[in-house]
This record gives C-alpha cells, structure tokens and sequence, in this order.
C-alpha cells in the first residue's frame, strides 16, 4: 500500500514563498513519475509541475519562473519551492506518483495541503 504525506502549506503574503513536502511510504528512486496538482474552490483539479524517474522537469505555464519541483530519493520525500506566490496561488495543493506495477501504470496520491496567500 502506497501511503504519500503532504506538509509546508500555510498562509503567506504576496511574494512571500512556501516549500510544500510529500513524503511516500516507498522508495521513490524508480517511479515513473512525481507531480502536484492543486484545486482551488470551485475549480478543477490542476497539474501544476511534474517530475520523471531522470529528473526531467515540467510546469503549468502560470508558475513558471517561481515554483520548483524536487525530489530526494535518499528522503522518500518529494518538493515544491514555491516564490513570489500570488493570491492565485491558494488552493489545496495535492502530491501524485505514477508507478509500474506489471503492466499498469497506476497512481496513488496524497491528502492535500492547504495553502493560502493573502494579497
């Protein structure tokens, strides 16, 4: 059973910044990939960064240039540094690893971590 634990979100000012933590219950070094999403109120969940097995990095177009995704392996554990944060930024903000089970790709997430910046 893959267990993944969010932390670091909270309240920060415009501009400020907020490093968010997931940490797996597994060894992380060779899963297909590693994301975060977040939903805001009244929306849809979002991508928002993703990360592969090589270190290969994407982002949403609106956090690019002040979020980075990160991850160490030797910690299980997965980041995202989040700076310059924007009011837009709030929303519950939710860790996703994809990992090859046989022939399945499947996915597991974690609970969510609020973060909320205040204009």
């Amino acid at each position: 059973q893959v267990q993944l634990g969010e932390s670091g979100g909270g309240s920060a000012q415009a501009g400020g910044s907020l490093r968010l933590s997931c940490t797996a219950s597994i060894y992380i070094a060779y899963m297909y990939d590693m994301s975060w999403y977040r939903q805001a109120p009244g929306k849809e969940r979002e991508f928002v960064s993703v990360i592969d097995s090589v270190g290969l990095t994407s982002y949403i177009d609106s956090v690019k240039g002040r979020f980075i995704i990160s991850r160490d392996n030797s910690k299980n554990t997965l980041y995202l540094q989040m700076n310059n944060l924007k009011p837009e930024d709030t929303a519950m903000y939710y860790c996703k690893i994809r990992r090859r089970e046989g022939r399945d790709l499947n996915e597991y997430w974690g609970q969510g971590t609020q973060v909320t910046v205040s204009s």
